[in-house]
């Protein structure tokens, strides 16, 4: 949450959104995630179509952290609410890395404050017109009326099943 009033001017509707114990502020008020002390063990390969004989060995050892992170100063955690991204694979509760160091491009998922509202929809681009369109066909796509400030690419979602 944000703890002070000059951070809720600085990131006005993002407090609700931060997943708690994940993020720290620098000075200049900047969301850096917190490192995964610990790399996790990975043990090969499993099969999700028809069942294999399986064979544990340890394949390697993966940090999180490097496995999902690019550019760590430029990266951020949003806890996603709403469904308009569930046919992309991103469903309520998930939280999403976002890298604002990237030039968002055409086919992006993308955190954007349009019109003064926060959202996460995939960028359109054709020319000059941009259109934010969500992954749910109940959703109508978005076309900015005065102002679209995209804040970050979307470069991983991480769920929590328990």
């Amino acid at each position: 949450m944000l703890n002070n009033e000059k951070e809720k001017q600085l990131l006005p509707g993002l407090g609700t959104l931060v997943a708690p114990d994940v993020l720290e502020r620098d000075a200049k008020f900047r969301l850096i995630p917190l490192s995964n002390a610990a790399p996790l063990r990975m043990l090969g390969i499993i099969e999700a179509g028809f069942p294999s004989p399986a064979e544990e060995s340890l394949a390697d050892n993966i940090s999180l952290d490097d496995l999902l992170i690019q550019n760590r100063e430029a990266s951020f955690l949003i806890k996603v609410s709403g469904d308009s991204m569930s046919g992309a694979g991103i469903l309520p509760g998930d939280m999403v890395i976002v890298d604002k160091g990237q030039a968002p491009k055409s086919g992006d998922i993308v955190i954007a404050e349009v019109d003064g509202e926060w959202t996460m929809k995939y960028l359109r681009k054709r020319g000059e017109d941009v259109i934010l369109v969500p992954a749910n066909p109940r959703y109508q796509p978005i076309r900015p009326k005065l102002e679209l400030k995209i804040a970050g690419v979307v470069t991983a979602v991480v769920r929590k099943y328990r």
